[in-house]
């Protein structure tokens, strides 16, 4: 079984190859938002929100309502169970 902490440091490492890409690790703490994805950025100057789950596992609800928010925001925002899921969510800022 794959640890959801392996993926979100695959997912970094990838991401902090890609120039003009900053990723940051949201550490859950009495002082954040509920729900608040696991990772968060910004690529070429676009903000970006990354849930990242183990395969098979899907965000909760409340996981969605607020990707869903920093999509209507103007952010890039989704949820990945690998680094091509990853990607994939920022393509759309390409």
């Amino acid at each position: 079984m794959v640890l959801e902490s392996r993926i979100v440091d695959n997912v970094k490492q990838r991401l902090r190859e890609i120039p003009q890409c900053v990723v940051r690790k949201r550490h859950g703490t009495a002082y954040i938002t509920r729900g608040d994805a696991d990772l968060y950025g910004s690529l070429r100057g676009r903000h970006f929100e990354i849930e990242v789950k183990r395969p098979g596992k899907q965000p909760t609800p409340l996981q969605f309502a607020r990707l869903e928010e920093w999509r209507a925001s103007g952010a890039i925002a989704g949820w990945a169970t690998n680094v091509a899921g990853a990607l994939a969510v920022l393509e759309c800022a390409e």
